[in-house]
């Protein structure tokens, strides 16, 4: 347990990081990275799991991640500091579970800028211009580097031009599947239908609602940088909730324009189910929706690489990783260690293609991590800090555990096999994380 006097962040030090962060940056920052590369695709596989009615899923997994969400804003308001959710496992049960909580974040985070780094090279750039993927991804995982190292206002800034424009898309595919309907040409017939051929409305609200929850738990990379943060007490529950319900609108109403102006077996053929709007509309070029793909991939892998430098930058204060890792730039104080290592993993991930065996254990992963924040904040509601901060109902992280513990029971079983693979390696690694802590007597939260 750490007392207020205990807690790191609170004080400038030429290893702390700027504070930069205005509640605008911070919207932004959460609104662009939930409403990332997943939605472009993500429409097509929940009516295949839901049906016609995807808005459904959508506004059930909303309900659900609010839950953690709410968890999240008073831990981070509490700790405003790089780290989040294995920082707080570890303040309320120690290095071991801290070093899973944060491997697993590290682990989905690496996985998913490799992954990205790779859709950033494939059709949508080959509408344009044809390079050798290789080229492509050093390339762009550098540059995306060098971005994060410059600075996180640099960062967010280019992350408010990258969401206009992603919002921007996603506001012309629900105008435009108004345009549909309105002219004779759709169904709002679709959007009650909710069930497939061998799933009931319950059974496949739930499954839907499962590749629903991944759109936003974008969300969680934000508390990575409460402690670059104005006022985060006031600024972090403001811009994550707005941020949240934003995303939430808006994918519920791109979801039933989708639905109701394509036909839902074609929605879920389609490898891009938001051009198929765009096609049935046929009065904007595809091309557009090229542009606006690449950008959402660009914003979401330099978002989701700001997190996982900031989260390996926050363990390594643990002590749950090496202490190189702590190193920042004298001007820029950026952490340019866990920029450079985070970057080099995702590289070498998107240069050996083994990302595919990966991604689909990336909920399940995120699920490990959101039982243990809610869980975390049960037991360190005995902590007291000298400063204010967001607190939630009771009810709510329990509610939120519960959620995840839901969630779980609808993921396949290949799955938790891949799943478990990686908590045993991350359980290994921290039980050798705490001995050496231990050894060492470093307590929670002390630099590392």
């Amino acid at each position: 347990m750490t007392s207020s006097s205990d807690r790191p962040g609170t004080s400038e030090s030429p290893a702390a990081l700027k504070k930069a962060l205005t509640t605008p940056l911070l919207y932004f920052f959460i609104l662009g990275d939930v409403l990332g590369a997943g939605v472009y695709v993500l429409v097509g596989q929940v009516a295949a799991d839901s049906g016609g009615a995807v808005w459904a899923p959508l506004v059930a997994a909303l309900c659900l991640a609010l839950l953690t969400a709410a968890s999240y804003a008073e831990l981070a308001t509490k700790y405003p500091r790089a780290g989040g959710s294995s920082h707080y496992a570890t303040l309320a049960y120690g290095p071991f579970l801290g070093f899973v909580a944060g491997f697993c974040m590290l682990a989905a985070g690496i996985v998913s800028v490799a992954a990205l780094a790779r859709g950033f090279g494939g059709d949508y750039l080959a509408e344009f211009v044809t390079l050798p993927l290789v080229l492509v991804l050093v390339v762009f995982l550098v540059a995306l580097a060098l971005l994060n190292a410059r600075g996180i206002s640099e960062s967010t800034r280019a992350n408010v031009v990258a969401t206009v424009i992603e919002v921007g898309g996603l506001l012309l595919v629900i105008g435009l599947g108004v345009w549909i309907v309105l002219r004779g040409d759709g169904d709002l017939g679709r959007l009650t239908q909710l069930g497939t051929a061998d799933k009931g409305p319950v059974a496949a609200l739930l499954s839907g609602a499962v590749l629903a929850y991944y759109s936003f738990v974008g969300f969680e990379t934000s508390v990575n940088v409460a402690e670059e943060t104005l006022n985060p007490w006031r600024s972090f529950p403001r811009a994550l909730f707005g941020a949240l319900l934003t995303a939430g609108a808006v994918y519920a109403l791109v979801g039933a324009a989708a639905a109701a102006a394509v036909p839902t077996e074609k929605l879920v053929r389609s490898s891009g189910p938001l051009l198929e709007v765009v096609r049935a509309a046929g009065a904007v070029p595809t091309e557009l929706f090229s542009v606006v793909a690449l950008v959402a991939v660009a914003n979401g892998a330099l978002l989701t690489g700001i997190m996982s430098s900031r989260l390996a930058y926050g363990m390594a204060q643990d002590g749950l990783l090496p202490g190189f890792l702590t190193r920042v730039l004298p001007r820029r104080r950026t952490p340019w260690a866990a920029i450079g290592a985070t970057t080099a993993l995702s590289l070498l991930l998107a240069l050996t293609g083994q990302v595919d065996t990966l991604a689909s254990t990336l909920v399940l992963l995120l699920l490990v991590v959101f039982f243990l924040v809610n869980t975390s904040l049960l037991v360190l509601r005995r902590d007291r800090v000298d400063h204010d901060h967001f607190r939630a109902p009771t009810a709510v992280p329990v509610l939120g555990a519960l959620s995840c513990v839901l969630l779980a029971t609808q993921i396949e079983g290949e799955v938790w096999f891949r799943g478990l693979v990686v908590l045993a390696v991350g359980c290994a690694l921290g039980a050798l994380a705490a001995f050496r802590k231990r050894r060492r007597g470093v307590t929670p939260g002390a630099g590392g």
